[in-house]
């Protein structure tokens, strides 16, 4: 039987209630973590921190969904969603927002489609488009 050494994208990380890991964590795939996460953490695919789940650090992902709690600095590429039980400290940066009831944020938030191109400059060529046809 042959052994493939290829990483398989679709793989889902856990870090199981109980378990504390301080460092960096880089990911192809999902992660999904019920312990204690100290460090920064960038993955490629969906980040669920579920209730019993606290992450410090930076987070960057396509997707989140957050039960547990954050003292983070948040990047989404799309939907983050914070459910009832979700506490949030932290900056987030998002595409998408979806805040259930119950659920505690405080901090600041900048999302939408256009702060992707904000952060890249395009403002200023929008603001000099808006000077040449007024």
């Amino acid at each position: 039987m042959a052994r493939n050494n290829d990483v398989d994208a679709s793989s889902i990380n856990i870090i199981r209630n109980g378990t504390e890991l301080n460092g960096d964590i880089s990911c192809k795939g999902d992660i999904r973590i019920d312990g204690k996460l100290t460090g920064n953490l960038k993955a490629d695919g969906k980040v669920v921190v579920g209730e019993n789940g606290f992450v410090e650090g930076n987070i960057e992902c396509a997707y989140a969904t957050i039960s547990g709690a954050l003292k983070v600095n948040i990047t989404v590429d799309e939907l983050l969603t914070l459910k009832s039980t979700a506490n949030l400290v932290g900056e987030i940066v998002t595409n998408k927002l979806q805040i259930e009831p119950g659920a505690n944020f405080s901090g600041s938030c900048k999302m939408g489609a256009v702060i992707k191109g904000i952060e890249n400059g395009q403002q200023n060529k929008q603001a000099g488009k808006r000077e040449k046809t007024a």
